[in-house]
C-alpha cells in the first residue's frame, strides 16, 4: 500500500501538474502585464499597509468578515506547520536547491492566488441570513455550469475538488507535526496506565485536538475574531526567532543563499544522512511544498476570502498575492535558512524533528521551547483555517432547510477535531510517521490540478475585472458602466 501511494505521489506531482501550474502562472503573469511584480507596491499598500491607516472603506460593503479578518484567517490556514516542518522536509529531501523552486513557484503563485481569490469573490453567493460564501465549487457551478453552459457537468470537477479538500480532514498532518515538536521540546516520556502505554506524542495530540475543538466552536466569525490576535503574534515571534538565528550566523548567510541557487540546477550528492537528489526531485519537492505552504492554486484561500467585505473582487485578490509573498518569501525563507545554517539538513531527520534540531542548535533548549509554543499556535490556527474551508464546502451542499444537511453539519461540528487525532495515533502505533508527507502531497495535488485548470478556463472573467479595477482605481483606461462586479448582482438584474 505504501509503495503504491509513493508511486501515486510521483505521478500526481509529475510533469502534467508541474507543466499546468507553470504554464498557467506564466499565462496570467504575462497577460496581466507582470502585475504581481510591477504593482507590488500597490499590493503592499492596499493590504498590510491599510492596517496602519484609520480609514475603513469596507463598512458598507457586503460580506461577513473585514478584509483583515479574512486575510488573518486565510494566513492562519496557510502559515503553519507547512512553513516549518514542510520546508524542513523539502530541504531534507531535495537539498538547498529545493528552496529555489519554492521561491519560483511562489513568484507565479502570487498571481495565481490573486486570480482564484478574485473569482471566488465574483462568483460568491449570499445566504438569506446575509452570510457570504464562495470558492472553487461556487465558481465551478456558476462560472462553468451556468455561465458557460456546462450544465451539471460542473459536478465532475466540483466533486473531485471537494473530495480532494475533504481528504485532508481525515489525514491531516498538523496534529502529528506539532506533537512531534512539542513532545521533543518538552522531552515528554510515555505514560503507563494499567498496563497500557500512551506515548508522549499522543498525549500532546489529545491536548491539541481539544484546543482546536474549542477554537472552532463559534464558526467562521469566531475563528476570524480569534485569529485577528493570534496570527500577527505568532508571525512576529517566529520572524524574530529566525532573524536572530540568521544574525548569529551572519558570516555564513551568503554561502547558504549561494547553495540554494547553485544546487537548484544540478543534482545534489549524498552527504551524511542525506540520500542525494536529482534536479527533477528538487523541482517536484520544492513545488509541492510551496503549494502546501502558501496554498496558491490549491483553491483553499478563496473559500475564506469570499466572505470578506470588499467593494471590488480584485481588491481582495491583492490580499491573496500578499499572502503568498508573506508565507513563502518571508516565513518559509526563515525556516529554510535556519535549517541550512544549522547544518542539520543532511542529518537524515525531517519534518518537525529537523526544524526542532535546527533551532535547538541555534538557541539551545530555550529555542526548542519557543518553537514548541509557536507550533502549538500554528497548529491551532491551521486547524481553524481549514475548518472554515470545510465549512464553506458543506454550506454549498443542498438546501439550507434540508434535514440531511442539518444532520451532516451537526456530525461535522461534533467530530471536527477527531480525525487528525486518530490519524496521529495510527501513524505513531504503526511507526509510519515519515509517511505523512507522501499523503500530504497526494491530498494537495488532486484539488490543485482541478482548480488551476478551472481558473484557466475562467481567465477572461479575471482579466475583465482587472481591467475594470485599473480603470476605476488606477486611472488606466476607461470605466465601463456596464461592468458588474459580483455575478449574483448580474443574475438578479
Amino acid at each position: 500500500m505504501i509503495d503504491f501511494l509513493n508511486w501515486l505521489d510521483g505521478v500526481l506531482w509529475g510533469l502534467p501538474l508541474i507543466v499546468l501550474m507553470v504554464v498557467t502562472g506564466f499565462y496570467f503573469t504575462i497577460r496581466s502585464g507582470f502585475f504581481q511584480f510591477r504593482y507590488f507596491g500597490l499590493i503592499w499598500s492596499h493590504t498590510i499597509g491599510t492596517i496602519f491607516r484609520r480609514t475603513n472603506s469596507t463598512n458598507n460593503d457586503e460580506g461577513m468578515l473585514s478584509p483583515f479578518e479574512a486575510i488573518v484567517t486565510a494566513v492562519g490556514g496557510t502559515v503553519g506547520f507547512g512553513n516549518i516542518a514542510g520546508v524542513a522536509t523539502a530541504v531534507a529531501a531535495g537539498g538547498p536547491g529545493a528552496v529555489f523552486w519554492m521561491w519560483f513557484t511562489a513568484a507565479l503563485g502570487m498571481i495565481l492566488k490573486q486570480v482564484e481569490v478574485t473569482l471566488g469573490l465574483y462568483y460568491r453567493k449570499t445566504k438569506p441570513n446575509g452570510d457570504t460564501y464562495g470558492g472553487p465549487t461556487y465558481y465551478m457551478e456558476t462560472g462553468l455550469g451556468e455561465k458557460r453552459g456546462w450544465g451539471r457537468l460542473w459536478l465532475i470537477p466540483g466533486v473531485i475538488f471537494a473530495l480532494g479538500i475533504f481528504s485532508t480532514f481525515f489525514v491531516t498532518s498538523s496534529t502529528l507535526t506539532a506533537s512531534q515538536v512539542v513532545a521533543g521540546a518538552l522531552q515528554l516520556g510515555d505514560l503507563h496506565i494499567g498496563g497500557i502505554t500512551i506515548e508522549g506524542i499522543i498525549i500532546v495530540g489529545v491536548a491539541l485536538a481539544v484546543l482546536s475543538f474549542i477554537i472552532t466552536s463559534r464558526g467562521t466569525r469566531g475563528v476570524a475574531k480569534i485569529f485577528s490576535s493570534l496570527v500577527p503574534f505568532m508571525s512576529v515571534v517566529y520572524i524574530l526567532m529566525g532573524v536572530v538565528m540568521i544574525l548569529v550566523n551572519l558570516p555564513r548567510v551568503p554561502g547558504a543563499i549561494a547553495s540554494i541557487f547553485t544546487n537548484a540546477f544540478t543534482s545534489t550528492a549524498a552527504v551524511g544522512g542525506f540520500a542525494g537528489a536529482t534536479v527533477g526531485a528538487m523541482v517536484r519537492t520544492g513545488m509541492a511544498r510551496a503549494v502546501y505552504s502558501n496554498e496558491a492554486g490549491w483553491g483553499t484561500s478563496p473559500m475564506i476570502h469570499s466572505s470578506a467585505k470588499t467593494h471590488h473582487p480584485v481588491e481582495q485578490g491583492l490580499w491573496g498575492s500578499f499572502e503568498v509573498f508573506f508565507d513563502t518569501f518571508v516565513i518559509c525563507s526563515i525556516t529554510a535558512l535556519a535549517v541550512i545554517l544549522s547544518g542539520t539538513w543532511s542529518s537524515g531527520a525531517n519534518g518537525g524533528t529537523l526544524a526542532l534540531s535546527a533551532f535547538a542548535q541555534g538557541f539551545g533548549r530555550i529555542g526548542s521551547i519557543l518553537l514548541a509554543i509557536v507550533m502549538v499556535i500554528f497548529t491551532v490556527t491551521t486547524s481553524g483555517g481549514w475548518f472554515t474551508y470545510y465549512l464553506a464546502i458543506l454550506e454549498h451542499l443542498g438546501n439550507d432547510d434540508a434535514a440531511w444537511k442539518k444532520i451532516l453539519m451537526k456530525i461535522f461540528y461534533a467530530i471536527r477535531s477527531l480525525p487528525g487525532l486518530l490519524w496521529l495515533i495510527y501513524l505513531v502505533k504503526t511507526n509510519n510517521q515519515g509517511f505523512i508527507w507522501t499523503v500530504v502531497d497526494i491530498t494537495s495535488a488532486i484539488p490543485t490540478f482541478v482548480n488551476v485548470a478551472v481558473i484557466l478556463i475562467l481567465s477572461n472573467d479575471y482579466f475583465r475585472l482587472l481591467k475594470d479595477y485599473k480603470a476605476r482605481y488606477l486611472g488606466i483606461g476607461t470605466v465601463d458602466p456596464d461592468t458588474v462586479l459580483f455575478y449574483e448582482d448580474e443574475s438578479e438584474a
